[in-house]
């Protein structure tokens, strides 16, 4: 999805470290989860979270994640799955919990339908990180005012409203970034239509729990 230069900025951003205990949540394909395993090597941990929201998806996530988890050299990696806002159950305290173009979800029928919020899950990483651990948020942007509006719609979501609801939970601001900002974007289509999708503009967040 990203060229190595972004990649490696994405990570530096994210501070993830070799050692690192790390909480991928909705890994998707496990191009992430993969990622971050070679980066936190032997010392490390990686929990590849799917949540119970989005387990019986045709595509068997929690069963691509468990054979992700056997594969050679893979030995840190955790394949696990819960509601989402009993994430804090089957993980360890972590130094970083990765949320990709996902956090736009928690205000879908989708998600909501077994009970989850976004306040509850900001709450739940809040309880899982290590104090100093850090919860980055890359996603869709929404338009200016938008706030949670187009999450359902556009699967985008206000940067602005973002910063709300995860401070709400109790944590900092302790970073964001441009790298991903595309100003041609106008905010006003799918994030699949043909002609964004992959250049979309995406707020990048790193939020600190003291």
């Amino acid at each position: 999805m990203y060229d190595p230069s972004k990649l490696s900025e994405l990570i530096r951003f994210a501070r993830i470290d070799a050692g690192s205990t790390v909480i991928d949540v909705y890994p998707g394909d496990g191009d992430w989860t993969r990622l971050f395993s070679d980066i936190v090597g032997p010392q490390g941990r990686v929990y590849s979270f799917v949540p119970a929201e989005v387990a019986h998806f045709k595509n068997d996530p929690v069963g691509r994640m468990r054979t992700l988890a056997k594969e050679p050299g893979r030995e840190n990696v955790e394949a696990v799955s819960a509601d989402l806002v009993a994430m804090p159950d089957v993980t360890q305290a972590a130094d970083v919990l990765w949320l990709h173009l996902f956090y736009h979800d928690l205000h879908t029928a989708l998600i909501q339908a077994r009970g989850a919020t976004a306040a509850d899950f900001n709450r739940a990483v809040h309880q899982r990180l290590k104090p100093g651990g850090s919860y980055v948020i890359v996603d869709h942007a929404a338009a200016v005012g938008a706030g949670t509006s187009d999450a359902q719609s556009l699967h985008r979501i206000e940067p602005a409203s973002v910063r709300e609801e995860v401070e709400a939970a109790g944590f900092v601001l302790d970073a964001e970034s441009t790298m991903l900002a595309n100003k041609d974007d106008p905010h006003s289509i799918k994030v699949f239509d043909p002609s964004i999708k992959g250049e979309t503009d995406r707020l990048v967040y790193r939020f600190v729990r003291l």
